[in-house]
Protein backbone atom coordinates (compact mmCIF):
# COMPACT_ATOMS: atom_id res chain seq x y z
CA UNK A 1 0.00 0.00 0.00
CA UNK A 2 2.71 2.25 1.18
CA UNK A 3 4.80 1.42 -2.55
CA UNK A 4 1.51 2.40 -4.07
CA UNK A 5 1.34 5.83 -2.17
CA UNK A 6 4.95 6.86 -3.14
CA UNK A 7 4.47 5.75 -6.83
CA UNK A 8 1.68 8.14 -7.45
CA UNK A 9 3.39 10.80 -5.98
CA UNK A 10 5.94 10.32 -8.27
CA UNK A 11 3.79 10.39 -11.26
CA UNK A 12 1.96 13.38 -9.72
CA UNK A 13 4.89 15.31 -9.58
CA UNK A 14 5.93 14.44 -13.19
CA UNK A 15 2.57 15.22 -14.61
CA UNK A 16 3.22 18.87 -12.97
CA UNK A 17 6.31 19.55 -14.17
CA UNK A 18 4.66 18.22 -17.61
CA UNK A 19 2.13 21.31 -17.45
CA UNK A 20 3.42 23.83 -15.84
CA UNK A 21 5.03 25.05 -18.36
CA UNK A 22 2.06 25.48 -20.04
CA UNK A 23 -0.08 27.17 -17.75
CA UNK A 24 2.40 29.59 -17.23
CA UNK A 25 2.98 30.50 -20.87
CA UNK A 26 0.07 31.08 -21.26
CA UNK A 27 -0.95 32.76 -18.33
CA UNK A 28 1.89 35.22 -19.08
CA UNK A 29 0.23 35.75 -22.54
CA UNK A 30 -2.55 36.53 -21.12
CA UNK A 31 -0.98 39.47 -19.73
CA UNK A 32 -0.32 41.34 -22.72
CA UNK A 33 -3.36 40.39 -24.98
CA UNK A 34 -6.96 39.68 -24.52
CA UNK A 35 -7.38 37.62 -27.98
CA UNK A 36 -5.53 34.78 -27.58
CA UNK A 37 -6.18 34.26 -23.81
CA UNK A 38 -9.71 35.74 -22.87
CA UNK A 39 -10.15 37.45 -20.02
CA UNK A 40 -12.48 34.01 -18.09
CA UNK A 41 -9.79 31.87 -19.32
CA UNK A 42 -7.21 33.94 -17.82
CA UNK A 43 -8.49 33.48 -14.99
CA UNK A 44 -9.38 29.89 -15.14
CA UNK A 45 -5.45 29.54 -15.89
CA UNK A 46 -3.94 31.42 -13.32
CA UNK A 47 -6.37 29.09 -10.87
CA UNK A 48 -4.73 26.00 -12.29
CA UNK A 49 -1.29 27.24 -12.37
CA UNK A 50 -1.69 28.21 -8.68
CA UNK A 51 -2.96 24.39 -8.02
CA UNK A 52 -0.62 22.74 -10.10
CA UNK A 53 2.26 24.26 -8.41
CA UNK A 54 1.00 23.50 -4.91
CA UNK A 55 -0.03 19.48 -5.78
CA UNK A 56 3.84 19.71 -7.44
CA UNK A 57 5.11 21.10 -4.10
CA UNK A 58 3.60 18.96 -2.14
CA UNK A 59 4.31 15.87 -4.25
CA UNK A 60 7.85 17.06 -3.91
CA UNK A 61 7.74 17.38 -0.36
CA UNK A 62 6.23 13.53 0.07
CA UNK A 63 8.83 11.80 -2.57
CA UNK A 64 12.12 13.37 -1.56
CA UNK A 65 11.91 14.62 1.90
CA UNK A 66 9.38 13.20 4.03
CA UNK A 67 10.11 9.55 2.82
CA UNK A 68 13.75 10.75 1.42
CA UNK A 69 12.84 8.20 -1.38
CA UNK A 70 14.54 9.00 -5.39
CA UNK A 71 12.23 8.17 -8.12
CA UNK A 72 12.45 4.23 -8.63
CA UNK A 73 12.80 4.31 -12.20
CA UNK A 74 15.39 2.39 -15.09
CA UNK A 75 18.22 4.26 -15.85
CA UNK A 76 17.24 4.96 -19.53
CA UNK A 77 13.57 5.55 -19.00
CA UNK A 78 14.96 8.47 -16.30
CA UNK A 79 17.38 9.80 -18.46
CA UNK A 80 14.49 10.34 -21.11
CA UNK A 81 12.46 11.51 -18.61
CA UNK A 82 15.14 14.70 -17.66
CA UNK A 83 15.57 14.87 -21.33
CA UNK A 84 11.98 15.43 -22.16
CA UNK A 85 10.84 17.61 -19.45
CA UNK A 86 14.19 19.85 -19.93
CA UNK A 87 13.09 20.10 -23.63
CA UNK A 88 9.98 21.37 -22.26
CA UNK A 89 10.79 24.08 -20.13
CA UNK A 90 13.81 25.23 -22.42
CA UNK A 91 10.94 25.85 -25.54
CA UNK A 92 9.05 27.23 -23.06
CA UNK A 93 11.36 29.77 -21.80
CA UNK A 94 12.78 30.73 -25.18
CA UNK A 95 9.53 31.14 -26.33
CA UNK A 96 8.23 33.36 -23.56
CA UNK A 97 12.02 35.34 -23.64
CA UNK A 98 11.75 36.16 -27.70
CA UNK A 99 8.45 36.97 -27.39
CA UNK A 100 8.53 39.41 -23.88
CA UNK A 101 12.10 39.46 -23.00
CA UNK A 102 14.54 42.28 -22.68
CA UNK A 103 15.89 42.32 -26.43
CA UNK A 104 13.40 43.56 -28.87
CA UNK A 105 14.55 42.49 -32.17
CA UNK A 106 12.02 39.63 -32.06
CA UNK A 107 9.31 41.88 -31.37
CA UNK A 108 10.69 44.53 -34.11
CA UNK A 109 10.68 41.58 -36.52
CA UNK A 110 7.36 39.31 -36.28
CA UNK A 111 5.00 42.68 -34.80
CA UNK A 112 5.31 44.59 -38.30
CA UNK A 113 5.72 41.33 -40.34
CA UNK A 114 2.50 39.88 -39.00
CA UNK A 115 0.63 43.39 -39.42
CA UNK A 116 1.59 44.02 -42.86
CA UNK A 117 -0.01 40.55 -43.96
CA UNK A 118 -3.42 40.19 -45.21
CA UNK A 119 -4.76 36.95 -43.46
CA UNK A 120 -1.93 36.63 -40.16
CA UNK A 121 -1.93 39.67 -38.30
CA UNK A 122 -3.15 37.13 -35.64
CA UNK A 123 0.78 36.54 -35.20
CA UNK A 124 0.85 39.76 -33.17
CA UNK A 125 -2.60 40.09 -31.80
CA UNK A 126 -2.33 36.90 -29.94
CA UNK A 127 0.73 38.05 -28.02
CA UNK A 128 0.98 41.74 -27.78
CA UNK A 129 -2.16 44.26 -26.80
CA UNK A 130 -2.96 47.29 -28.86
CA UNK A 131 -0.35 49.73 -27.11
CA UNK A 132 2.56 47.36 -27.52
CA UNK A 133 1.53 46.89 -31.33
CA UNK A 134 1.42 50.43 -31.67
CA UNK A 135 4.33 51.31 -30.09
CA UNK A 136 6.65 48.97 -31.90
CA UNK A 137 5.08 50.01 -35.02
CA UNK A 138 6.03 53.69 -34.24
CA UNK A 139 9.50 52.46 -33.41
CA UNK A 140 10.02 51.25 -36.95
CA UNK A 141 8.45 53.51 -40.15
CA UNK A 142 9.54 55.02 -43.19
CA UNK A 143 9.15 58.34 -43.41
CA UNK A 144 9.20 59.69 -46.81
CA UNK A 145 10.32 62.77 -48.76
CA UNK A 146 7.59 64.88 -49.64
CA UNK A 147 8.65 65.80 -52.61
CA UNK A 148 6.98 64.32 -55.88
CA UNK A 149 9.24 63.28 -58.98
CA UNK A 150 11.34 66.38 -60.36
CA UNK A 151 10.55 65.13 -64.26
CA UNK A 152 13.57 67.47 -65.20
CA UNK A 153 15.89 64.91 -63.01
CA UNK A 154 15.61 62.08 -65.70
CA UNK A 155 17.91 62.11 -68.92
CA UNK A 156 16.78 59.17 -70.75
CA UNK A 157 19.73 57.60 -72.86
CA UNK A 158 22.30 59.90 -70.81
CA UNK A 159 24.42 56.53 -70.83
CA UNK A 160 25.80 53.62 -73.02
CA UNK A 161 27.15 50.13 -72.73
CA UNK A 162 30.74 52.08 -73.35
CA UNK A 163 30.19 54.34 -70.77
CA UNK A 164 32.85 54.40 -67.22
CA UNK A 165 31.01 52.61 -64.46
CA UNK A 166 31.47 54.58 -61.47
CA UNK A 167 30.96 50.73 -59.38
CA UNK A 168 30.91 47.44 -59.79
CA UNK A 169 26.66 47.85 -59.85
CA UNK A 170 26.74 50.01 -62.44
CA UNK A 171 28.73 47.56 -64.59
CA UNK A 172 26.44 44.89 -63.64
CA UNK A 173 23.80 47.05 -65.14
CA UNK A 174 25.30 48.68 -68.55
CA UNK A 175 27.44 46.16 -69.61
CA UNK A 176 24.89 44.64 -72.35
CA UNK A 177 24.97 44.46 -75.66
CA UNK A 178 23.18 47.28 -77.36
CA UNK A 179 20.11 45.33 -78.94
CA UNK A 180 19.56 43.85 -75.46
CA UNK A 181 15.96 45.11 -73.99
CA UNK A 182 16.72 44.11 -70.61
CA UNK A 183 19.39 42.06 -68.67
CA UNK A 184 18.57 39.58 -65.47
CA UNK A 185 20.44 39.90 -62.52
CA UNK A 186 20.43 37.38 -59.58
CA UNK A 187 20.59 38.89 -56.14
CA UNK A 188 21.80 36.77 -53.13
CA UNK A 189 21.83 38.35 -49.91
CA UNK A 190 22.28 36.35 -45.79
CA UNK A 191 18.41 37.22 -45.59
CA UNK A 192 16.72 37.07 -49.13
CA UNK A 193 17.50 35.58 -52.57
CA UNK A 194 15.66 36.83 -55.89
CA UNK A 195 15.92 39.12 -59.35
CA UNK A 196 16.71 42.48 -60.29
CA UNK A 197 15.80 43.27 -63.76
CA UNK A 198 17.34 46.57 -66.25
CA UNK A 199 14.93 47.15 -68.65
CA UNK A 200 16.79 49.62 -71.14
CA UNK A 201 13.69 51.27 -73.16
CA UNK A 202 11.10 52.85 -70.53
CA UNK A 203 8.86 53.41 -73.24
CA UNK A 204 8.35 49.82 -73.42
CA UNK A 205 7.06 49.67 -69.52
CA UNK A 206 2.97 49.78 -69.19
CA UNK A 207 0.14 48.32 -66.78
CA UNK A 208 -1.12 45.42 -67.27
CA UNK A 209 -4.66 44.78 -65.93
CA UNK A 210 -6.71 41.98 -64.87
CA UNK A 211 -9.81 41.16 -68.11
CA UNK A 212 -11.87 40.51 -65.42
CA UNK A 213 -11.25 44.46 -63.34
CA UNK A 214 -13.55 44.81 -60.13
CA UNK A 215 -14.90 41.58 -60.12
CA UNK A 216 -12.03 39.60 -60.04
CA UNK A 217 -7.45 39.20 -60.63
CA UNK A 218 -5.62 36.76 -62.40
CA UNK A 219 -2.03 35.33 -62.20
CA UNK A 220 0.36 37.48 -63.53
CA UNK A 221 1.20 34.92 -65.88
CA UNK A 222 -2.58 35.13 -67.91
CA UNK A 223 -2.07 39.10 -67.49
CA UNK A 224 1.43 38.48 -69.32
CA UNK A 225 0.35 36.01 -71.90
CA UNK A 226 -2.91 38.35 -72.98
CA UNK A 227 -0.31 41.13 -73.65
CA UNK A 228 1.81 39.18 -75.23
CA UNK A 229 4.59 40.95 -72.98
CA UNK A 230 8.63 40.03 -72.72
CA UNK A 231 8.20 40.20 -69.12
CA UNK A 232 6.23 41.44 -66.31
CA UNK A 233 6.11 41.87 -62.31
CA UNK A 234 2.98 42.33 -60.11
CA UNK A 235 1.77 45.64 -59.54
CA UNK A 236 -0.38 47.41 -57.47
CA UNK A 237 -2.48 46.60 -54.35
CA UNK A 238 -6.19 45.73 -54.13
CA UNK A 239 -9.41 46.25 -51.69
CA UNK A 240 -9.49 43.66 -49.57
CA UNK A 241 -12.38 43.09 -47.23
CA UNK A 242 -12.04 40.98 -44.47
CA UNK A 243 -9.05 39.38 -46.54
CA UNK A 244 -11.06 37.70 -48.38
CA UNK A 245 -10.84 39.06 -51.76
CA UNK A 246 -10.10 37.74 -55.00
CA UNK A 247 -7.79 40.77 -55.76
CA UNK A 248 -10.30 41.80 -58.71
CA UNK A 249 -10.40 45.68 -57.35
CA UNK A 250 -7.79 47.68 -57.53
CA UNK A 251 -6.79 50.48 -54.77
CA UNK A 252 -6.14 53.84 -55.63
CA UNK A 253 -5.51 55.43 -59.11
CA UNK A 254 -4.70 53.32 -62.04
CA UNK A 255 -3.75 54.31 -65.61
CA UNK A 256 -3.44 52.34 -68.81
CA UNK A 257 -2.35 53.55 -72.35
CA UNK A 258 -3.23 57.15 -70.95
CA UNK A 259 -6.98 56.18 -69.91
CA UNK A 260 -8.50 57.02 -66.02
CA UNK A 261 -9.19 53.15 -65.38
CA UNK A 262 -9.83 53.50 -61.50
CA UNK A 263 -9.77 56.23 -59.01
CA UNK A 264 -10.38 54.76 -55.86
CA UNK A 265 -9.89 55.84 -52.42
CA UNK A 266 -6.02 55.55 -51.35
CA UNK A 267 -5.18 56.36 -47.97
CA UNK A 268 -1.58 54.86 -46.88
CA UNK A 269 1.90 55.23 -47.66
CA UNK A 270 2.89 56.03 -50.90
CA UNK A 271 0.71 56.97 -53.61
CA UNK A 272 0.79 56.92 -58.00
CA UNK A 273 3.77 55.00 -59.13
CA UNK A 274 3.46 55.19 -62.71
CA UNK A 275 5.04 56.61 -66.34
CA UNK A 276 4.63 59.56 -68.08
CA UNK A 277 4.64 60.09 -72.16
CA UNK A 278 7.78 61.15 -71.77
CA UNK A 279 8.57 57.32 -70.22
CA UNK A 280 9.69 59.03 -66.79
CA UNK A 281 8.98 57.07 -63.68
CA UNK A 282 6.49 59.46 -61.80
CA UNK A 283 6.07 59.04 -57.76
CA UNK A 284 3.67 61.20 -56.23
CA UNK A 285 0.84 61.96 -53.70
CA UNK A 286 -1.37 63.22 -56.40
CA UNK A 287 -5.49 62.97 -57.79
CA UNK A 288 -5.93 61.64 -60.92
CA UNK A 289 -6.70 64.92 -62.48
CA UNK A 290 -3.10 66.38 -61.51
CA UNK A 291 -1.62 62.91 -62.93
CA UNK A 292 -3.45 63.71 -66.00
CA UNK A 293 -2.17 67.36 -66.20
CA UNK A 294 1.72 65.63 -65.75
CA UNK A 295 0.73 63.41 -68.85
CA UNK A 296 0.82 60.11 -66.93
CA UNK A 297 0.11 57.17 -69.40
CA UNK A 298 0.24 54.00 -67.41
CA UNK A 299 0.33 54.10 -63.35
CA UNK A 300 -1.01 52.13 -60.41
CA UNK A 301 -0.95 52.82 -56.58
CA UNK A 302 1.13 51.56 -53.77
CA UNK A 303 4.14 52.42 -51.47
CA UNK A 304 5.85 53.31 -49.46
CA UNK A 305 8.06 55.48 -51.78
CA UNK A 306 11.68 54.28 -51.77
CA UNK A 307 13.80 57.16 -53.09
CA UNK A 308 12.43 60.42 -54.65
CA UNK A 309 14.62 63.09 -56.67
CA UNK A 310 17.89 60.85 -55.65
CA UNK A 311 16.68 61.46 -51.67
CA UNK A 312 16.27 58.28 -49.55
CA UNK A 313 13.30 58.43 -47.20
CA UNK A 314 14.14 58.12 -43.31
CA UNK A 315 13.81 54.39 -42.41
CA UNK A 316 13.72 53.61 -38.69
CA UNK A 317 14.16 50.10 -37.71
CA UNK A 318 12.76 48.11 -40.34
CA UNK A 319 10.65 50.81 -41.63
CA UNK A 320 7.41 49.27 -40.22
CA UNK A 321 6.54 46.74 -43.18
CA UNK A 322 8.16 43.73 -41.54
CA UNK A 323 10.11 41.48 -43.84
CA UNK A 324 8.37 39.40 -46.73
CA UNK A 325 8.71 38.86 -50.29
CA UNK A 326 9.21 41.99 -52.18
CA UNK A 327 8.84 43.79 -55.19
CA UNK A 328 9.92 47.17 -56.04
CA UNK A 329 10.34 49.25 -59.16
CA UNK A 330 12.94 51.99 -59.66
CA UNK A 331 14.20 54.13 -62.43
CA UNK A 332 17.92 55.91 -62.99
CA UNK A 333 19.26 59.19 -63.91
CA UNK A 334 19.92 57.64 -67.16
CA UNK A 335 16.38 56.27 -67.73
CA UNK A 336 16.69 52.73 -67.07
CA UNK A 337 13.93 50.99 -65.67
CA UNK A 338 14.84 48.32 -62.45
CA UNK A 339 12.14 45.62 -61.98
CA UNK A 340 13.01 44.03 -58.18
CA UNK A 341 11.46 40.89 -56.88
CA UNK A 342 12.88 39.46 -53.97
CA UNK A 343 11.59 36.10 -52.42
CA UNK A 344 11.39 34.93 -48.88
CA UNK A 345 9.44 32.87 -46.49
CA UNK A 346 11.87 30.23 -46.03
CA UNK A 347 14.26 28.54 -43.40
CA UNK A 348 16.93 30.93 -42.86
CA UNK A 349 15.76 33.26 -45.66
CA UNK A 350 12.40 35.50 -44.44
CA UNK A 351 12.67 37.54 -46.82
CA UNK A 352 13.13 41.72 -47.44
CA UNK A 353 12.31 44.90 -45.17
CA UNK A 354 12.44 48.28 -46.84
CA UNK A 355 16.14 49.00 -45.59
CA UNK A 356 17.02 46.00 -47.43
CA UNK A 357 14.89 47.45 -50.69
CA UNK A 358 16.44 50.43 -50.82
CA UNK A 359 19.92 49.64 -50.51
CA UNK A 360 19.33 47.19 -53.34
CA UNK A 361 17.88 50.24 -55.34
CA UNK A 362 20.26 52.96 -54.52
CA UNK A 363 23.35 50.17 -55.30
CA UNK A 364 21.86 50.32 -58.82
CA UNK A 365 21.38 53.54 -58.88
CA UNK A 366 17.22 54.54 -58.74
CA UNK A 367 16.98 57.74 -58.54
CA UNK A 368 13.14 56.91 -57.59
CA UNK A 369 11.90 53.67 -56.41
CA UNK A 370 8.57 52.55 -54.95
CA UNK A 371 8.12 49.79 -53.34
CA UNK A 372 4.94 47.58 -54.85
CA UNK A 373 2.56 44.69 -53.43
CA UNK A 374 4.77 42.03 -51.87
CA UNK A 375 4.33 38.82 -50.05
CA UNK A 376 1.90 35.86 -52.04
CA UNK A 377 1.88 38.26 -55.09
CA UNK A 378 5.56 39.16 -55.94
CA UNK A 379 6.30 37.32 -58.56
CA UNK A 380 8.54 37.91 -62.20
CA UNK A 381 6.89 36.64 -65.23
CA UNK A 382 9.19 35.35 -68.58
CA UNK A 383 7.78 33.49 -71.31
CA UNK A 384 8.94 29.47 -71.10
CA UNK A 385 11.43 29.67 -73.18
CA UNK A 386 13.39 32.52 -71.09
CA UNK A 387 12.32 31.02 -68.05
CA UNK A 388 13.45 27.34 -68.33
CA UNK A 389 17.03 28.78 -67.83
CA UNK A 390 15.99 29.15 -64.60
CA UNK A 391 13.71 26.68 -63.46
CA UNK A 392 13.97 22.55 -63.41
CA UNK A 393 11.45 20.34 -64.91
CA UNK A 394 9.06 20.72 -61.88
CA UNK A 395 9.14 23.94 -61.18
CA UNK A 396 8.21 24.84 -64.78
CA UNK A 397 5.52 22.63 -64.29
CA UNK A 398 4.09 24.23 -61.42
CA UNK A 399 5.16 27.67 -62.42
CA UNK A 400 3.66 28.02 -65.83
CA UNK A 401 0.26 29.31 -67.35
CA UNK A 402 -0.37 29.65 -70.95
CA UNK A 403 3.40 29.54 -72.06
CA UNK A 404 4.58 31.97 -68.96
CA UNK A 405 6.56 31.14 -66.24
CA UNK A 406 7.38 32.85 -62.37
CA UNK A 407 10.89 32.36 -62.34
CA UNK A 408 11.34 33.55 -58.41
CA UNK A 409 9.44 31.12 -55.89
CA UNK A 410 6.59 33.18 -54.25
CA UNK A 411 5.36 30.90 -51.12
CA UNK A 412 1.06 31.84 -50.05
CA UNK A 413 0.28 31.97 -46.20
CA UNK A 414 -0.18 28.24 -46.30
CA UNK A 415 3.27 27.64 -46.91
CA UNK A 416 2.80 26.28 -50.39
CA UNK A 417 4.85 27.38 -53.76
CA UNK A 418 1.90 29.38 -55.23
CA UNK A 419 1.16 32.91 -56.11
CA UNK A 420 -2.14 34.88 -56.35
CA UNK A 421 -4.76 36.45 -57.96
CA UNK A 422 -4.22 40.41 -58.32
CA UNK A 423 -5.33 43.46 -60.55
CA UNK A 424 -2.52 44.86 -61.65
CA UNK A 425 0.61 44.33 -63.26
CA UNK A 426 4.22 45.93 -65.39
CA UNK A 427 5.12 44.55 -68.21
CA UNK A 428 7.87 44.98 -70.76
CA UNK A 429 6.28 44.96 -74.28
Amino acid sequence: MKKVKKNKSRIIMIICLFFLPFFFSFFLVGFHSNELIIKPLHYILFLLLFITLTIFIASLYLTFVKRRLLPKIKKVWLILLILFLSIEWICASTVLILLYGPNDKFRNWLIPTAMTTMTHQYFATWFYSKQEIEEVLASNQIIEIEEDTDLNLINIGSSSPNHIYANEYEKEILERNETDVYKIIPITEDKYTGYLVAIYDPSRVGVALTKYLNNKGQYVTDMAAEENALLAINGGGFIDPGYSSNGGTPHGIVFKNGNLISNQAYNSAGGLIGFTNDNILILGKMSANEAINKGVRDAVTFGPFLIVNGKKSFIKGNGGWGTAPRTAIGQRPDGVVLFLVVDGRKLGKPGADMVDLTEIMSRYGAYNAANLDGGTSSVLVFPEEVAQNYLDESELKRNCRQNYCYINDPIDGGGSHETRWIPSAFIVK
